[in-house]
């Protein structure tokens, strides 16, 4: 399945818009990630673990995106986008979610 930000693709025009989709992706911080982020924090560095957690959780969000797509019968996702929010009790939470319009491409 192609996804896109664009709302167009190369690889067909637009036939049909089957609706929104979306996905969501709920991760929580995790005691050791914090500690290390702090000391990477302090000297300087990137914050491997939380990039890490961020790349699973925006994954997660877009795989289930795509699933919701395909049960519509969906050959693309376009105007994708994606948003990243902090929850919970003193932000130890962070939600990824993601949504695009699913459709149907023809020649």
């Amino acid at each position: 399945m192609i996804i896109a930000t664009t709302p167009e693709v190369p690889e067909g025009r637009v036939v049909k818009t089957l609706g929104v989709v979306t996905g969501e992706a709920i991760i929580g911080a995790h005691i050791f990630r914090d500690f290390f982020a702090g000391i990477t924090n302090i000297i300087g560095g990137r914050a491997g673990g939380y990039e890490k957690a961020l790349r699973q959780a925006r994954d997660i969000a877009l795989q289930e995106m795509q699933l919701e797509a395909k049960s519509l019968g969906a050959d693309a996702v376009v105007g994708v986008d994606l948003d990243y929010e902090n929850l919970g009790v003193q932000n130890g939470m962070l939600m990824v979610t993601a949504s695009g319009t699913a459709v149907k491409l023809g020649a």
